[in-house]
């Protein structure tokens, strides 16, 4: 399976730690080309090195930004078209948007968004709609957007829809892995059911990361270690998100939710057509992006 990746150039996000670290070292491995991203310059030098090692092509390169800020999400899908047309065949195989956060407490973005809806959600929303040219010019290319099981038993606040006027850290969260699953739906829906680009949720599982110890009271940091321990690597997650982007079979499939390379039945709030238009149309007006 991982032999159709061979030659293939795939974007990650967050791919400095954890879940994202984890799938470019997979890609690499696995013949592919990978353009890595991250906030920090210094462990994006330290990612590259390592993954570079890993690598048969040495077509392993990592671009520095804040994808919490709509303005650094453009300037890197402009430094992901200059690296891709450069290369022999102009086009981008793969997407997966990864990078992702929990804020216990309300923090604003520099451009006024919550921090957790500007970076789990506007931030895949954003570069997907920057990138999808490059990946309309590959024969088959996916998109693999990491949502979670935290999905399910939530919905989307309509009124308050970045719980600004009554904030609390996991509902913000669960609302932003919601939106992860109705954007895969609705993109799908608007590339039609034969397009050569497809896209997948995938629920990586409990995975032993670090993202609820950034930020957070010492007691839930106490929880996330507990429960962490219970978890499984990133490595092993990453295999799923693997399958997702290597998986010929699956190129017109109609499930959208995957877990460990099987498909999942989503909540029935991420399965509401109209939700899924609506969110669509609110979140390309947040981006200043044609709907």
């Amino acid at each position: 399976m991982t032999s159709t990746l061979i030659g293939k150039t795939i974007v990650v996000t967050g791919a400095t730690s954890g879940i994202g670290l984890a799938t470019a070292e997979a890609l690499v491995r696995a013949g592919a080309g990978v353009i890595g991203v991250g906030r920090s310059a210094a462990r994006c030098r330290e990612a590259e090195l390592r993954v570079r090692k890993l690598s048969q092509t040495g077509h392993v390169t990592y671009c520095t930004a804040d994808l919490t800020q709509q303005v650094e999400v453009r300037r890197l899908a402009e430094a992901i078209r200059r690296l891709v047309a450069g290369a022999e065949q102009p086009r981008l195989d793969g997407l997966v948007n990864n990078a992702g956060t929990f804020t216990y407490w309300l923090a604003l973005t520099p451009e006024g968004f919550e921090t957790q809806w500007a970076l789990n959600h506007l931030a895949p929303f954003l570069l997907t709609q920057e990138l999808l040219p490059l990946l309309q010019a590959a024969p088959q290319a996916r998109i693999v957007t990491v949502s979670s099981a935290s999905h399910y038993h939530t919905d989307l606040k309509w009124d308050d829809i970045q719980l600004r006027r009554n904030y609390n850290g996991l509902a913000a969260y669960n609302q932003t892995k919601l939106a992860n699953v109705l954007f895969t739906a609705e993109l799908n829906r608007r590339l039609g059911p034969h397009a050569s680009v497809r896209a997948f949720a995938a629920d990586p599982g409990l995975v032993q990361t670090d993202i609820g110890l950034k930020g957070t009271p010492a007691l839930v940091q106490r929880f996330w270690t507990l429960r962490r321990a219970g978890g499984i690597p990133a490595a092993e997650a990453a295999r799923g998100i693997l399958f997702l982007l290597a998986e010929a079979a699956i190129q017109e499939s109609q499930q959208v939710y995957w877990k460990h390379g099987r498909p999942q039945p989503p909540s029935r709030q991420a399965t509401d057509v109209a939700a899924a238009q609506r969110l669509w149309a609110l979140s390309a007006q947040m981006c200043g992006c044609q709907a």
